[in-house]
């Protein structure tokens, strides 16, 4: 058996999905291959997504926020002469050579640029085989309602009905959870990980910015210095060295143990008490499968925004604001067991820790 994966490099996210469903595929035997669907077709193309999506949010989130939701509520794309149409069968057209050599019996695309390109291959019956999105985040994205695969991979059933408004087919939809790598689904001892992580045994909270690092960390930082309990803080900051830096450089009165990249994620969220993040699809999704409390801030306009409200809708989260910092957030959690308790309960019944190996076991199941 073979299996395509395509993702597209815009956001660390889609890559991490695809990677995970690709491991665990090779451990059951299965020979896959992992796509960058734009660098592919077009490496230029490729950089100035990547790079405009990295721009966009970081440095103009309003505007991205704003794009997003016209894209959202537009009418769907129809007939030849729509851009989306001209677009894929433009890019299709390198990418056909590639799986008439390859021939996969299941394509698995983890970004909306492949999928669409991948509708308008089998809506012209150039490819015969079986094709799976999957959305990776806790909304539908726009331009999901313009593809036409066999399969679509969701976070929650939750969101059937929304998938459904926008003209998806429900009995297509397969709500397992947004696949992570199945080391979240394990847990250690939080006592023992925090020997692992060579960090003291107390009270943690883990604060994640992102990939890229996304957001005024050092602030947040310093209003839980502030606090009058004794806590320690496991700061990561993805790939944003100028971030770190700062961080390494100031002067608390609490220990913060500071990271860039690090593949610790699994064992610092067993380590912490609760976790400080952006809403990003992927990291939802392990803190989830962890039933770590979380607290959210930093939300990108757009689909992180959605991926919030879902988390608070269904009592998954709180989230920081103007009028709740930071450090109110954490004195609520710390001093409601309550509280706790609910987010963990609602976590175990939200989460998909096993969602990887049921995408596995579907795309097994289609020989």
């Amino acid at each position: 058996m073979k299996v395509l994966l395509l993702t597209v490099t815009a956001g660390h996210g889609h890559t991490q999905a695809a990677k995970a469903v690709m491991e665990c595929l090779q451990d059951q035997g299965v020979e896959c291959c992992l796509l960058d669907t734009l660098d592919y077709i077009n490496p230029i193309l490729g950089e100035s997504v990547d790079k405009g999506y990295l721009y966009s949010t970081r440095f103009t989130p309003n505007v991205y926020g704003k794009i997003y939701n016209l894209v959202d509520n537009r009418d769907k794309s129809e007939g030849k002469f729509s851009i989306s149409h001209i677009m894929n069968k433009i890019l299709s057209k390198k990418l056909i050579s590639f799986l008439d050599d390859y021939k996969p019996d299941v394509v698995v695309c983890t970004h909306i640029f492949a999928a669409q390109i991948i509708s308008y291959l089998q809506s012209k019956k150039t490819i015969d085989t079986k094709s799976i999105g999957i959305i990776t985040d806790f909304t539908i994205h726009p331009f999901w309602e313009d593809t036409d695969l066999d399969y679509y991979i969701t976070a929650n059933e939750l969101l059937n009905h929304q998938a459904s408004k926008k003209g998806i087919n429900v009995n297509k939809i397969l709500p397992i959870g947004i696949p992570i790598h199945p080391k979240f689904s394990k847990r250690t001892d939080r006592s023992k990980a925090r020997q692992i992580l060579e960090i003291e045994d107390k009270p943690t909270v883990l604060i994640m910015s992102g990939s890229m690092g996304y957001g005024n960390i050092e602030t947040v930082i310093t209003d839980m210095d502030s606090m009058d309990i004794d806590l320690q803080i496991i700061s990561v900051c993805g790939n944003n060295k100028n971030l770190k830096k700062k961080i390494d450089t100031m002067i608390t009165r609490k220990k913060v143990y500071n990271y860039g990249f690090t593949d610790k994620i699994d064992l610092m969220m067993d380590a912490a008490d609760c976790i400080i993040t952006k809403p990003g699809g992927l990291t939802t999704s392990e803190s989830l499968a962890k039933a770590l409390p979380m607290i959210i801030i930093n939300p990108i306009p757009g689909q992180e925004e959605r991926n919030a409200e879902f988390l608070l809708n269904n009592g998954l989260a709180l989230m920081v604001s103007e009028t709740f910092p930071v450090d109110e957030a954490i004195y609520q959690l710390i001093n409601s067991k309550w509280r706790r308790k609910h987010l963990v309960e609602m976590a175990q019944a939200i989460g998909r820790p096993n969602a990887t190996h049921d995408l596995c076991n579907h795309i097994l199941s289609l020989k």
